[in-house]
C-alpha cells in the first residue's frame, strides 16, 4: 500500500469507546475526512480517498470545504457536539494549504477539542529542491511551514519514512482521545512519502478501540474538599465545559439541590443547568449576570468544576473579593486543577468526583441567608433580561431584542452558535438555555469567522444524532457582519450538501464589540466602523456606511435569504422568519435571515470588569479619563492564592 492508503484505511478502523453511568458507547473516532487538494496531497491522500470511495464510500467518506481553516472549525463543532468522542481528519496541500490550518489548530487546542490535521509537507527526499511553496531558511534547512504547528498542537510528528507511520498515528490518536491532553493533533505528511509504497502489517489495519479515560477522584482529596465545603459559609460553584464533556450535569444538579450551593457557569459551561433552575445563577465574570457576580464577590469558597478559569470567568481576577476565599478545583487536566494556587486540587473526571462528593456531603446545606440572596439576585437579573428583550427601539432594534426573539422562536433542543464580537458576551449573560446541548459559543479563542463553519460542524453531528434515534435539532448561527465577512464561504459547502443551517446575520456596519471597548478605553471607536474613507483626514470613522448588501452576497452563494426590513415590526417578523426556516425541509440548504441593528444600544451591564490596558499617558482627554477608571479596577485585582 502507499502511505496515504494506509493512513486512510487505518483511520477507518478506529473506534471511540466510552462508558458513563452504565451506558456504553462505541462509535467511529474519525467518521470522515475533509480535504482541499493541491500538488502536495492530490496524488497521495487524494488518490487514497478516491480509491476507497470507488470500493466502498462508507470506508472513509470525503467532504469538501472552501477554506482549510473553516474545515478545522467544522471538525471542532462536530467534536464539541459529540462531547469529544468523534472528530474529523483534514488533509491539505503544502505551503498556504497547510498554513491556513494554523488558526484552526490554535482554536482547537485552546478549546481542548480534538481535531486530526494532516498537512502535506515538502519532499522528504529533497529530490526536487526547492519545490513550489517551500519555505527556505538558510540557518535550518529541515524547517518547513509545518513546524509552525508545534506550539499550536497537543501532538506533532512528521512522517519522513513510511515505517514512522505506526508510532506517529498510535501516539497521535492516544492524545486525540485523552480528555486531559486533547486538542489539535498534527501529523505532517511529505508529499513524496504519501505516494510511497511499503509493506503494511495487518495489525496496523485491524480495528482498534480507544477508551476515554475517566479517572476517579482520590479519597483523600475528596475528604479534604468535603472538609472545606462544610466549613464554608458562602460557597459558589463555577461550572465549565468539563462538566458537559464528563456528562456530569445531572450529578451537578443533584449536588446543588443537596447542598443549596449556587452555580455560575462559564461560556463553555452554559447548559450545565437550565436557565431557570433554582440554583442556577447563570453566566459568571466579565460577561456574566449581576446575580452570579454579586454572589461571587462575597464567596469564601469557589468550587471550580471543569473550568480553566479564563480571565472572563474571573473578571480578570477581580470577581472574588472575599479576603479569605479558597478554591477547590476539580478537573481532569492537572494544569487547570492547580490554578490560582489552590491547595485543594482534585485531578479527576468531573462526574466521578461529584458522585463521591454527593455521597460524602450528607447533612450539609448552606445557610438560609445565602439561599435567600440567590433567589433575590436571580429575580433581579431575570427582570433585567425581560426588560432588555421586550424594550422596542425603532427603526433599528437593539441586539438584545434580536437575541430575545431568536431565543423565543427556537425549540428547547435547538442549538445556538456564535464565537466573536459583542454577541458572545450578550448571549452568555442573557441566553435562556434549556438543553445541555443547546448552546455552543466558541470563546476560548473567540475566532472571527468560526460561526458558520462551526455551526455546520454542529449540524453534521446533530443530523448523525437524529439518525441514531436522538432528538432532531435545528442549528441557528448568530453572526455579525464583521465575522460573517471573515468566513462566509462555508455557506457554499452547506448548499452543496443541502444542509439546512439557519443563519441570523446581524448587520451593524462595523465591529460593535471592539467599538464599545474602544470607547471605554478612550480610543473613541477608532477604526471599528465600516465607512467610506475620508481621504482628507484619512479616517474611516465619519463617512457614509459602505454600500454593501450582505443579503445579496449570501443569495449569490446559493443560500435562501429572508430580509427583515427596518421598522416597527422587525422583532415579530424575525421570530416568524426563524419559525419559517425551522419548518422548511432539511434539503432546503442554508437559510440566511438578514436583520439590521443599532450598534450603540448595549446589553445590560454585568457589573464586572475585563482587564484591557489603557495608555498611561495621552493627549486625548478621553484616554486620560479611561486610565483613571482603569487604575481603580487594577487596585481590586488579586493573586487569588487559595
Amino acid at each position: 500500500m502507499t502511505v496515504a492508503q494506509a493512513v486512510v484505511e487505518f483511520l477507518s478502523k478506529q473506534y471511540t469507546v466510552d462508558s458513563v453511568g452504565g451506558v456504553d458507547f462505541r462509535e467511529r473516532l474519525i467518521p470522515g475526512t475533509f480535504g482541499i487538494f493541491g500538488h502536495g496531497n492530490v496524488a497521495g491522500v487524494g488518490q487514497a480517498l478516491k480509491q476507497y470511495q470507488a470500493a466502498d464510500p462508507s470506508i472513509m467518506p470525503y467532504y469538501q470545504g472552501r477554506n482549510e481553516q473553516a474545515q478545522v472549525h467544522q471538525a471542532v463543532g462536530y467534536a464539541r457536539h459529540t462531547r469529544r468522542r468523534q472528530t474529523f481528519a483534514i488533509s491539505t496541500s503544502i505551503g498556504p494549504g497547510s498554513s491556513n490550518l494554523l488558526t484552526g489548530a490554535a482554536l482547537a487546542t485552546t478549546n481542548r477539542l480534538p481535531v486530526l490535521l494532516l498537512p502535506s509537507d515538502t519532499f522528504a527526499t529533497r529530490a526536487a529542491d526547492p519545490v513550489l511553496q517551500q519555505l527556505e531558511l538558510p540557518y535550518a534547512y529541515d524547517i518547513t511551514v509545518n513546524d509552525a504547528f508545534r506550539p499550536l498542537s497537543k501532538f506533532f510528528d512528521r512522517v519522513n519514512r513510511p515505517e514512522q507511520l505506526f508510532s506517529a498515528f498510535h501516539h497521535g490518536l492516544r492524545v486525540l482521545t485523552d480528555p486531559a491532553e486533547t486538542g489539535a493533533v498534527t501529523i505532517s505528511l511529505p508529499q513524496d512519502v504519501q505516494a510511497e509504497a511499503f509493506e503494511v502489517p495487518e495489525e496496523f489495519l485491524a480495528e482498534r478501540e480507544w477508551r476515554i479515560r475517566r479517572p476517579e477522584a482520590e479519597d483523600e482529596d475528596i475528604r479534604r474538599a468535603v472538609e472545606a465545603i462544610r466549613a464554608a459559609k458562602r460557597p459558589l460553584i463555577i461550572a465549565g465545559g468539563g462538566v458537559l464533556y464528563a456528562y456530569a450535569n445531572e450529578e451537578l444538579a443533584k449536588f446543588a439541590e443537596l447542598t443549596g450551593i449556587p452555580v455560575g457557569n462559564t461560556q463553555a459551561g452554559v447548559g450545565v443547568l437550565p436557565w431557570d433552575h433554582k440554583h442556577s445563577l447563570g453566566a459568571i465574570g466579565s460577561t456574566g449576570t449581576t446575580a452570579a457576580n454579586a454572589i461571587a464577590a462575597e464567596a469564601d469558597l469557589i468550587i471550580g468544576i471543569g473550568t480553566r478559569y479564563e480571565d472572563f470567568t474571573t473578571a480578570s481576577r477581580t470577581a472574588f473579593q472575599n479576603p479569605d476565599v479558597k478554591f477547590v478545583n476539580i478537573n481532569v487536566a492537572a494544569i487547570d486543577a492547580y490554578k490560582h494556587g489552590t491547595h485543594l486540587p482534585i485531578v479527576a473526571d468531573a462526574r466521578k468526583a461529584l458522585v463521591k462528593l454527593n455521597q460524602a456531603l450528607g447533612g450539609y446545606r448552606v445557610g438560609a441567608d445565602l439561599e435567600q440572596k440567590v433567589a433575590a439576585e436571580k429575580k433581579r437579573w431575570d427582570a433585567t433580561v425581560d426588560e432588555a428583550f421586550e424594550t422596542r427601539f425603532t427603526p433599528l432594534p437593539a441586539q438584545n431584542e434580536i437575541i430575545g426573539a431568536t431565543n423565543k422562536a427556537m425549540d428547547a433542543q435547538d442549538v445556538v452558535i456564535c464565537a466573536a464580537g459583542s454577541l458572545p458576551g450578550d448571549l452568555h449573560k442573557m441566553w435562556r438555555v434549556r438543553d445541555p446541548f443547546g448552546y455552543h459559543v466558541e470563546y476560548a479563542y473567540s475566532c472571527m469567522g468560526y460561526e458558520i463553519p462551526g455551526g455546520l460542524g454542529v449540524k453534521r453531528a446533530a443530523l448523525a444524532e437524529a439518525a441514531a434515534g436522538g432528538p432532531e435539532r435545528d442549528v441557528v448561527v448568530m453572526v455579525g457582519d464583521g465575522s460573517y465577512l471573515m468566513m462566509h464561504t462555508e455557506l457554499v459547502t452547506a448548499v452543496a450538501e443541502r444542509i439546512k443551517l439557519i443563519v441570523v446575520l446581524i448587520q451593524n456596519h462595523g465591529y460593535a464589540s471592539i467599538g464599545s471597548l474602544s470607547e471605554t478605553l478612550g480610543s473613541q471607536r477608532f477604526g471599528t466602523q465600516y465607512r467610506v474613507l475620508d481621504k482628507e483626514q484619512h479616517s474611516f470613522d465619519a463617512g457614509e456606511n459602505l454600500p454593501i448588501d450582505l443579503a445579496t452576497n449570501a443569495e449569490s452563494l446559493g443560500a435562501k435569504v429572508i430580509r427583515i426590513e427596518p421598522g416597527e415590526k422587525v422583532i415579530a417578523e424575525l421570530e416568524q422568519a426563524i419559525r419559517d426556516a425551522k419548518a422548511a425541509p432539511d434539503e432546503t440548504g442554508p437559510i440566511v435571515i438578514h436583520v439590521e441593528s443599532d450598534p450603540l444600544l448595549d446589553a445590560p451591564s454585568s457589573e464586572s470588569w475585563w482587564d484591557v490596558p489603557v495608555s498611561q499617558v495621552s493627549e486625548l482627554e478621553s484616554t486620560q479619563q479611561a486610565y483613571k477608571t482603569y487604575t481603580d479596577h487594577k487596585n481590586r485585582q488579586r493573586k487569588l492564592l487559595g
